[in-house]
């Protein structure tokens, strides 16, 4: 067990004061982007590097407080409790988020850990955000939450508004509209459905042509032709959600389908990649050209056609695999070649992971995707596209009771704000390259416990392979860390936006600690 370092863990009205008062600054008074996250000479200690940094969260704790082991005696007893009404078998650490703050969790029994999981990549601005506080206070949010409005039939009044202010002002180059969901997983499924009635449209010649009585009455019998033999195609180790059709797309970890009927899609070979991928470009290049012969025979061959291909730009679940930008710009181009559509799976990626702000523009597309799925770091979800062809051709075809939630968009619209105020893509893109040298040295010193580093140039989106992946995560509680894995073997980090050097080298330093034992 290590030393505890004290700090304050509450939410003080001191620290949302002087927090307050850093987001009146003007942003010429913040020392810019480059100054705040580049690293300092190789040879500066901790503290030095420390402050030569501006802090983001003012009165933040200053590092971990490790008082017992996790789960203490107040976790269990909350666990126990919680198990009664609630299946508790994947839980991680029982949380108490009124004394959480910045990108520190704390837990029931007065632990403190940095927190480079973020609810599985979903907090973007930290806990307790007051900027986002004062959104949740607004009459605007209260209406919302009270209010909460089909939008479809009864759209409140200042909805296109919330969109064009929020949503729709960090939409993806060349998609202009949007159709809200409740989850990444909805958000993928919706998708899907427009790809499905978009290919059956082009079929049929176009909008203008009506459904036939035999479409019509063979679709209540879920039989051809009112319910097509198509398919979605997606990858070897993807993760596309938990519904029924996104399930069918998911291909990263048996648990997930066991016992679930699926339909029968295709999958293609994802490239395994050697890492760092620029020292082996030669051999990528050989195993990403397998992959999209495979993915182009497959869109020919299937038995089912595929009306779209769904990808992620980094699959996250499945083991976070990487490619090159010239795997997906060919993939882009067999998607059009063949005339079906580019789903891109941005739930995980999207909104400022890998130092952009949606990771395929790490890609340099021409042609961008057709749609763009997203969530998690959003605290909304949906889909973004610009063909007017994707709009279904009759009402009530791609309809829920809420499609979607205006105070979630409002969320996101607060987060958008503090990400631009902030600047915290740029902030994660030179957090992210300090990180990952740091990391790099680390696995020179440590190679036994650190293989097939990846994320280089990718933010903080950062992963490597453990042989005891398991237990590195669990000793990481005792220093202090709660970090997350991914696919059988990957340590992944999935930070929040506002991970600065400070925090990276706290993380450093427990990695160490557990590296040497």
């Amino acid at each position: 067990m290590q030393p505890a370092v004290k700090a304050s863990t509450q939410l003080r009205p001191a620290a949302v004061a002087a927090f307050a008062a850093a987001r009146r600054r003007p942003a010429a008074a913040l020392p810019s982007p480059r100054l705040r996250c580049l690293a300092t000479a190789a040879a500066a200690s901790a503290s030095e590097r420390r402050a030569t940094e501006h802090p983001l969260f003012p009165q933040e704790a200053k590092g971990p407080v490790v008082k017992m082991e996790i789960p203490g005696p107040n976790g269990k007893a909350a666990a126990k409790e919680l198990e009664e009404v609630f299946d508790t078998r994947s839980l991680n650490m029982v949380a108490d988020y009124s004394k959480s703050f910045g990108n520190y969790i704390a837990d029931v029994d007065g632990n403190l850990l940095l927190d480079v999981y973020a609810q599985i990549a979903s907090i973007p601005v930290g806990y307790n955000n007051p900027s986002l506080l004062e959104v949740a206070r607004s009459p605007q949010m209260a209406s919302a939450i009270v209010n909460r409005p089909a939008l479809g039939n009864f759209p409140q009044h200042d909805w296109a508004e919330i969109l064009s202010t929020g949503i729709l002002k960090v939409a993806p180059r060349g998609l202009d509209q949007v159709f809200t969901a409740q989850s990444g997983s909805d958000a993928n499924e919706l998708a899907y459905k427009a790809a499905f009635m978009w290919k059956r449209r082009m079929e049929r010649g176009g909008a203008h042509i009506d459904f036939t009585h035999d479409e019509i009455s063979s679709a209540m019998k879920n039989q051809m032709p009112g319910a097509p033999q198509l398919s979605i195609l997606s990858f070897s180790s993807a993760f596309h959600g938990r519904l029924f059709g996104s399930l069918s797309t998911t291909r990263s970890k048996p648990i997930h389908k066991l016992d679930i009927p699926a339909f029968n899609w295709p999958h293609a070979p994802f490239p395994r990649c050697k890492y760092p991928l620029d020292e082996h470009s030669a051999d990528n290049a050989a195993e990403e050209a397998r992959c999209l012969e495979e993915t182009e025979r497959l869109i020919k061959e299937w038995p089912l056609p595929p009306a779209a291909v769904v990808v992620e730009p980094i699959q996250s679940e499945g083991g976070d695999n990487h490619a090159s930008p010239a795997f997906f710009r060919e993939l882009r181009h067999l998607t059009r070649k063949h005339n079906v559509l580019l789903i891109v799976d941005e739930v995980q990626t999207g909104v400022g992971a890998t130092g952009r702000f949606w990771a395929h523009e790490h890609w340099g597309l021409e042609d961008p995707p057709d749609m763009v799925t997203f969530s998690k770091k959003a605290q909304t979800a949906g889909y973004y596209f610009g063909n007017e062809d994707l709009r279904p051709n009759k009402p009530y075809r791609q309809f829920n009771t809420w499609m979607g939630d205006p105070a979630r968009a409002l969320l996101f619209r607060g987060i958008i704000d503090e990400i631009e105020r902030l600047d915290l893509v740029s902030n994660t893109a030179a957090t992210g390259e300090y990180v990952y040298e740091e990391l790099r040295k680390l696995a020179g010193k440590y190679p036994g416990e650190i293989g097939n580093l990846r994320g280089k140039g990718q933010g903080t989106f950062i992963a490597w392979d453990s042989p005891r992946r398991d237990e590195v995560l669990k000793r990481a509680k005792s220093f202090g860390i709660n970090v997350g894995g991914s696919g059988e073997r990957a340590v992944r980090l999935r930070p929040m936006l506002i991970f600065q050097k400070h925090h990276a080298d706290v993380l450093l330093d427990g990695l160490e600690k557990i590296f040497k034992s």
